[in-house]
């Protein structure tokens, strides 16, 4: 088993691997991730296989951090996801997670993204991060102003995108516009 990256109280994350594709495969088919999130076209566990090292594993190759796999500490029970992306949109980078609906109302998204934010300015030395969610998520922007995160402004990360809403650490130096 790979060897956790951060443990919190209740939760140990580490890093994912390639036999990490059967959870993928369940989580990002939620209908809460493709609401909330997106469809990111993972049908298949060979699919789910190449999200992992096209996405996680090369953000770790790339940028020394990415979204890691969130496990109950002691039950070893996978739960959902959270770390940080590097989106080529954003100046900085931005946080994120998403937990299978059996887990959600328990303070875990809390606890594992707090515990990345501490890495990320800890380990990483990063003074800015961001964090993106649909205007409509009202329990994600629960947790982002749980940990600290203060709305910016709206943003699109394509021409052709919906808009979203921009939070950030309060150190941010992020110009906001109206």
């Amino acid at each position: 088993m790979p060897q956790a990256v951060i443990e919190t109280a209740r939760l140990t994350l580490r890093r994912f691997t390639e036999d990490d594709a059967g959870f993928i495969l369940q989580l990002l088919n939620e209908s809460s991730f493709l609401e909330f999130v997106g469809d990111k076209g993972v049908r298949t566990l060979e699919d789910a296989r190449r999200y992992i090292r096209e996405g996680p594993v090369a953000c770790y190759a790339e940028h020394g951090f990415g979204l890691y796999l969130v496990q109950h500490r002691e039950e070893g029970a996978k739960i959902g996801m959270c770390g940080l992306l590097k989106r080529p949109t954003l100046d900085d980078p931005d946080i994120g997670f998403a937990l299978i609906p059996g887990s959600w109302s328990q303070g875990f998204a809390t606890e594992a993204a707090q515990a990345v934010l501490e890495r990320a300015r800890d380990l990483h030395g990063l003074k800015r991060i961001f964090a993106i969610t649909a205007p409509n998520n009202d329990a994600s922007i629960q947790v982002l102003k749980k940990i600290g995160l203060r709305f910016e402004k709206t943003v699109r990360l394509s021409d052709d995108a919906d808009e979203i809403l921009l939070f950030s650490t309060p150190d941010a130096e992020v110009q906001s516009s109206t």
